[in-house]
């Protein structure tokens, strides 16, 4: 019986506490979003559209992935185009729109995003193809020489 209370007592808390606890994460929220405008110029309106809660953690990845590339192991530009590839499979028309213009600004050719996008094809046809035929993965591995 114990137990029972004491398990109704915590839901009861995590519901009471709650709003509490929205209403402790829209400062971070708000200092978040003048943070992106203050390295992008604006608070694009998708993040605004973004629920409160994750806009912190959302910004911090961004972060880690398109704005230090110390910390990298790829470069800026590759990333981008493997970032188109995928876009381009998705498919995303934001996303593709967006990707292509920031591996252009970050010195992609048309040919490179052409290359790019055609490896994602290419690796989606032979997805489709092992996938739909049902290949045995272990004697796939095998012909490739893995283990």
């Amino acid at each position: 019986m114990k137990n029972i209370l004491t398990g109704i007592g915590f839901a009861i808390a995590t519901v009471l506490a709650a709003p509490l606890a929205v209403a402790q994460e829209l400062p971070a929220a708000e200092q978040t979003y003048k943070e992106i405008e203050a390295t992008l110029g604006i608070v694009p309106s998708h993040i605004k559209a973004y629920p409160k809660s994750a806009v912190a953690g959302a910004w911090a990845m961004f972060k880690g992935l398109e704005l230090q590339p110390k910390n990298n192991a790829l470069e800026p530009k590759v990333k981008s185009l493997i970032n188109v590839a995928v876009a381009a499979q998705i498919p995303c028309r934001y996303c593709i729109w967006l990707e292509t213009k920031m591996a252009k600004d970050r010195g992609a050719t048309d040919e490179e995003v052409a290359e790019a996008v055609a490896h994602a094809g290419y690796v989606r046809h032979w997805s489709a193809v092992l996938n739909g035929l049902q290949i045995d993965f272990e004697t796939f591995k095998t012909e490739f020489g893995g283990d």
